[in-house]
């Protein structure tokens, strides 16, 4: 929704401030889809050029996550602290009975009980990938803590392609437009001969070049770009929880007090209170 509401507010305040001031739109569409083509075109083609397909797939979930938000919502970080105390829990009590949610978690009946969670990959690997090597008595804490802190420092790397693609993108936008402007000023010097009002509206389309260019690179592709950013590094605080809970544990922590230590690491946002985790807690005993 911001998304919509700030491009909404760019677009008006830039053009409406243009018109106000007494320019007029008219050579501005006329010349809008011509150069659009070069720019965008040519944007989108270096693009393709500079990137692999995933990297590619990974930009486009990134403009619809603009839009959309962090995957994780309040509701899922505390089921994510519910399920985690459950495998931790269950893993102090009988280590043969946690094999079988780990080892097989897309019919474990815990697991399905958070099926978004259940469905997320990564959150399902960082999870039964820990638990299995505790199982195996790899119990050094640090080196656990530096195993995952290794494997989260490359998700977030990984997490982050499509934003910086985006921001490549941003960069080039002006240099392009600058070639679509001298596209339009060669297309003026071979019409020297005409008149002055001819020549002043065609050197005034390829200024559209120039403008257009700093204006998607400056006005649309960079905001989305650091937006994709920050919603990449919060949906990361998702998985660090995981960590922070399995750490704890290892250090022979309460149940309780893991499940603390890890809310307190959730962005403020979305961080469960005290209250609320003790009573999701509360429901969770009544159920089993």
């Amino acid at each position: 929704m911001n998304a919509i509401i700030g491009l909404t507010i760019t677009m008006v305040m830039v053009f409406g401030g243009y018109m106000l001031a007494g320019g007029k739109m008219t050579i501005i569409l006329a010349s809008l889809p011509f150069e659009m083509m070069m720019i965008g075109g040519a944007a989108i083609g270096a693009f393709f050029a500079a990137n692999d397909m995933p990297t590619i797939k990974h930009t486009i979930s990134d403009l619809i996550a603009v839009f959309k938000g962090p995957k994780w919502k309040k509701q899922d970080y505390a089921d994510l602290l519910c399920l985690m105390h459950e495998l931790v829990r269950i893993a102090r009590e009988s280590p043969v009975d946690i094999e079988a949610h780990v080892e097989n978690p897309q019919e474990s009946e815990l697991f399905s009980r958070y099926p978004k969670i259940q469905g997320d990959k990564a959150s399902v690997e960082i999870i039964c990938d820990t638990i299995r090597s505790m199982i195996m008595n790899f119990d050094n804490v640090y080196q656990v803590e530096e195993l995952l802190e290794k494997q989260l420092e490359s998700m977030q790397e990984d997490s982050l392609h499509g934003s910086h693609a985006l921001q490549n993108m941003a960069d080039a936008l002006p240099a392009l437009g600058i070639v679509a402007a001298v596209l339009g000023v060669i297309k003026t010097m071979a019409s020297i001969d005409k008149p002055p009002e001819v020549l002043g509206k065609m050197i005034g389309g390829a200024l559209v070049g120039t403008f257009l260019g700093v204006f998607l690179a400056y006005g649309i592709v960079g905001p989305f770009a650091a937006k994709a950013k920050a919603v990449r590094e919060e949906e990361h605080y998702f998985y660090a929880l995981i960590r922070e809970m399995l750490v704890s544990s290892l250090h022979q922590n309460p149940t309780n007090i893991c499940v603390e230590v890890a809310r307190r690491n959730a962005p403020k946002r979305n961080r469960p209170s005290f209250g609320e985790m003790e009573e999701a807690l509360k429901e969770l005993r009544k159920a089993a």
